[in-house]
């Protein structure tokens, strides 16, 4: 028998039976502390099962409950599908996985129409793309008009089969890896695409001492190079989900850090070195991660360091740097933090 969440948005240990007035304020800070102390238990598990990267499970959390999807960047071996499986393991919805490969077909992950021999008539048969957590592994391996079989479901929440549009179930994530040193056989992923990733998620190297504490636990695991996310408990269900999300999207935000974020964004349009700026999808990206963090951290409103703690992350994968800065080995990491340092932030 599945073992139940500790923590839901309904229900959390040492909340007394007086509840305060649907719609007062002191109602609304209680289901934000709920929300926060949810969402918190869900980054406990992930770091059962994910050593040293605490930011990315940050990071990846912080999508989740802003409703958006992930690209997940690394080399080899340091656990990008396996903080997928581990997120998978804490969320009770349902959950698939597509390896992407040269001859993968767009059918292959929308699914397709069928002729039933015993009632002689087409059915539709839904691909794994119908599902709550998507994990689309290694997706540069695809071509591009398989990747774009994900668009229309990464931004309209649907899929348009036989000309009919079918909804995708609600929470809908998909979580898309790529090693960014091999380059054999590798497809780039076009603008398009890149854009309707709300974030692209950098994994480095653990340090020495995270690394020693990984290679402890995985020489004692019964997997050959890997930890087991059995053990990790059902925190989420879809419900909860969807909860944190509209929680997440009622934060008060200040028209100063409204006004801080859609700066952000503008600036990398004329900014030196950089030839190529974000556009208005990064303003609302910026805005909505910054909700997420702050109901991730406890908060009770956004501050600028919400903003400023997701911007490179929002913004890196929508603007190009320019070719002259390039040559000179300046990565466009090191650009937009020229960038942050030097746009005012507001004083709250």
């Amino acid at each position: 028998m599945e073992e139940k969440p500790n923590v839901t948005i309904n229900k959390i240990p040492g909340v007394g039976s007086e509840q305060p007035e649907p719609g007062s304020a002191s109602h609304a800070a209680q289901q934000r502390q709920r929300a926060s102390q949810l969402a918190q238990a869900v980054r406990g598990e992930l770091q059962k099962a994910l050593i040293g990267q605490n930011n990315v499970i940050d990071d990846v959390l912080t999508a989740l409950i802003a409703g958006g999807h992930v690209l997940l960047e690394g080399v080899p071996g340091l656990g990008k599908t396996l903080l997928v499986r581990a997120l998978a393991r804490c969320f009770g919805g349902e959950f698939a996985r597509i390896q992407f490969t040269p001859d993968l077909m767009p059918s292959d992950v929308t699914g397709h129409a069928v002729y039933d021999l015993h009632t002689e008539q087409f059915k539709l048969r839904k691909g794994p793309l119908f599902t709550n957590l998507l994990l689309a592994d290694e997706i540069n391996r695809a071509p591009a008009k398989t990747q774009a079989a994900l668009l229309e479901a990464m931004q309209e929440r649907q899929v348009t089969l036989e000309g009919r549009a079918l909804p995708i179930a609600q929470p809908f994530m998909v979580l898309a890896t790529q090693n960014p040193i091999e380059q054999e056989g590798t497809y780039p992923l076009p603008e398009a695409e890149l854009d309707r990733f709300m974030l692209k998620v950098r994994m480095d190297y653990p340090d020495a001492d995270q690394e020693l504490n990984m290679v402890r636990q995985v020489s004692r695991s019964t997997r050959a190079d890997m930890l087991d996310v059995q053990p990790l408990r059902t925190v989420l269900q879809a419900k909860d989900v969807q909860a944190l999300q509209r929680i997440a999207s009622d934060l008060p935000l200040d028209d100063q850090v409204l006004d801080y974020a859609v700066r952000l964004a503008r600036s990398t349009r004329t900014w030196p070195g950089l030839t190529l700026g974000a556009g208005p999808r990064a303003s609302i990206a910026l805005v909505r991660c910054a909700r997420a963090r702050a109901l991730l951290r406890g908060g009770e409103f956004v501050i600028p360091d919400d903003i400023k703690g997701c911007a490179l992350a929002v913004l890196r994968h929508r603007v190009r740097v320019a070719p002259e800065l390039d040559i000179e080995g300046l990565q466009v990491d090191q650009v937009l933090q020229q960038l942050l340092d030097q746009v005012p932030a507001p004083r709250l």
